[in-house]
């Protein structure tokens, strides 16, 4: 395993709570000093940089396209970035609840791989679905409900948009249909907080990463006869504390996680074992890997996060 840029360049100043590397060559970073940057995957330089915000910026989510980029502040503030003409074109204070009650300050987001609409959770324990438009940014447009007043910590629409998951802080995960809004399996497969979930590519696996040290990977895909796939199909152990980030592989075969326990770790899948093991300098608390878009033979190559808001990025020698 090698690091292209060991201790990147312009560094944040405080720890980085997501990344993201774009279709189009770009990675994103939001961080607890409140900035998000866009940085150039080959020099490691820092190429613009979105508004600073007081507070931190929690979640990061991107479009299938790279365009646009959604983030979230630790107190609710929602904004969508164009990356092409580099202006804020959406932003909602969603803290500043109307009496109706339907909202809630937001704590993840998850923008809709075509940004058409974009997904947000937080202390009610349900999804709430809002408009992405410029005039109606924000407005919300859908409530789902899990029925159960637990803390979302995360939620992400499925790749082909069809699906959206919530990983409650008690251990729940629950899969809604997109367009039905409604629940169509529940998971319990950890017996602590769920901090990260991520989706293969063909959507149709889910793996989550939690408090109690293990990924469990997910086949939520649905039968002929209408019943629920097979529901936790791995679990993978080798962290030796919380498990902070996720992400699957481009071509599905590998995983990434990042660990407070200091450590990045490279997953087979299909061997349900870690083929690679990376020591990092603190807690790892996003993890992304390369796109593939062209078929260029990138496979292996990822970027992480951490503690000490610093950006590197990897090639996985062997493990692809």
């Amino acid at each position: 395993m090698v690091s292209t840029h060991p201790a990147g360049t312009c560094p944040h100043k405080d720890a980085i709570w997501g990344v993201s590397w774009t279709p189009d060559d770009r990675v994103l970073s939001v961080s607890a000093d409140g900035t998000i940057k866009q940085w150039d995957s080959g020099s490691g330089q820092v190429t613009r940089a979105g508004p600073r915000h007081p507070l931190g910026l929690t979640s990061l989510s991107t479009s299938q396209d790279g365009r646009y980029a959604l983030f979230n502040s630790v107190e609710g503030l929602t904004q969508m970035w164009d990356l092409q003409s580099g202006n804020i074109v959406g932003k909602f204070e969603s803290y500043a609840r109307p009496t109706s009650g339907q909202l809630e300050p937001s704590w993840s987001v998850s923008l809709h791989p075509k940004a058409t609409t974009y997904a947000s959770c937080g202390g009610s324990g349900n999804v709430l679905v809002h408009s992405t438009e410029p005039v109606t940014f924000g407005q919300h447009r859908a409530t789902l409900s899990t029925g159960r007043a637990r803390f979302g910590l995360c939620c992400a629409y499925s790749p082909d948009g069809s699906r959206l998951a919530l990983a409650l802080e008690t251990g729940q995960i629950y899969i809604f249909d997109a367009q039905a809004l409604e629940v169509t399996a529940t998971y319990t497969s950890h017996a602590m907080s769920i901090r990260t979930l991520s989706w293969s590519p063909d959507s149709s696996l889910l793996l989550s990463g939690s408090e109690d040290k293990r990924l469990i990977l997910h086949d939520v895909r649905v039968s002929p006869s209408g019943k629920p796939g097979s529901g936790a199909v791995a679990s993978l152990t080798g962290h030796s504390s919380w498990i902070l980030s996720t992400q699957i592989s481009p071509d599905g075969r590998l995983a990434l996680s990042g660990s407070a326990d200091k450590t990045v770790k490279v997953w087979d899948l299909s061997a349900r074992a870690a083929v690679s093991t990376v020591q990092d300098t603190g807690e790892v608390w996003s993890v992304s890997w390369r796109p593939n878009p062209s078929g260029a033979n990138v496979s292996g190559a990822f970027v992480t996060g951490g503690e000490d808001g610093h950006l590197r990025w990897w090639r996985a020698g062997g493990a692809a």
